[in-house]
């Protein structure tokens, strides 16, 4: 797999800025509330089906270590995230754990990947920031063995999803700037229509594509819960280069809106998801095999 670096771009901007690390910074707390997602990836490895596993858009390396611990000596663990800060993170835990793990900083979209060197493309919340989708799952299928698979997380709507979307609500009264998120994407809900998902995924050359909806609790210390605010999301982003007052301001209407989460000493919501597997076919039966 070639280490080029990510090409430059909206998104690479974002998480290799105030986005990644806020993730960094917040790195704990986000592994807690996402376990139960990364138990549904790491119950879904095993050696039998092949120990060659890329995880998409790996981030701070929580579901790759997980895999890799699983996996052993029978496995091949690889994160790929364009998110440089992120991934120093990653690099670190992996020495520091001791756990046979590597991390590649690139773009999907376009980074070199060995044909057919995975067995198991993985991703958790990962795949949603495509600008350009069917480029990335064209390429992303190049390097998985011909019957191998992808198995991804995936948010449904945001209608679906209120606790990612009460922050939006409760500051647009305050800030009427905001930005308004794009239902197409790329984004936190680019994959929420389940039509739009299948075909993308079939115009790059997947097959037997599945998509399962998953309702999913999730939970987060509740004195978190304002650090959370200030730094993720729309909300968190803009308030990044917003005065004190302003802050003082909105995270005040903000953290108000979400007492409905609270429940003792926890915030608590139910997270909407897609569980979305396809297959790599064999090359002769692929769409695309004329490019």
């Amino acid at each position: 797999m070639s280490a080029t670096n990510a090409p430059e771009n909206e998104q690479s901007k974002m998480w290799n800025g105030t986005s990644g690390n806020a993730w960094v910074d917040l790195r704990e707390v986000l592994d807690g509330m996402f376990q139960p997602f990364e138990d549904l990836l790491v119950a879904a490895v095993s050696p039998d089906s092949g120990g060659r596993v890329l995880d998409i858009g790996c981030g701070t390396g929580a579901t790759t270590l997980a895999v890799a611990r699983k996996l052993g000596a029978k496995g091949r663990c690889v994160g790929i995230d364009i998110s440089e800060p992120m991934l120093a993170v990653a690099r670190a835990r992996a020495e520091q754990d001791g756990t046979p793990a590597r991390f590649v900083h690139g773009d999907p979209q376009s980074h070199v990947l060995e044909p057919a060197s995975f067995d198991v493309l993985i991703s958790r919340f990962g795949v949603m920031f495509f600008d350009d989708p069917v480029r990335a799952f064209t390429n992303l299928r190049g390097a998985v063995r011909e019957g191998g698979e992808v198995r991804f997380i995936a948010w449904r709507s945001g209608s679906e999803n209120p606790f990612m979307t009460t922050a939006e609500r409760a500051a647009a009264p305050l800030l009427p700037e905001l930005p308004v998120r794009k239902s197409d994407g790329p984004g936190q809900f680019a994959f929420a229509d389940p039509s739009r998902v299948q075909a993308l995924l079939e115009q790059s050359g997947w097959a037997d594509v599945e998509l399962r909806p998953i309702d999913v609790n999730c939970a987060f210390p509740e004195k978190e819960l304002v650090r959370y605010l200030s730094r993720l999301g729309p909300v968190g982003s803009f308030l990044q280069g917003a005065d004190e007052q302003t802050r003082t301001r909105v995270l005040g209407a903000v953290r108000a809106a979400f007492e409905t989460f609270v429940q003792g000493e926890e915030v608590r919501f139910t997270a909407a998801c897609w569980w979305i597997t396809a297959r790599a076919p064999a090359a002769s039966s692929g769409p695309n095999q004329s490019r």
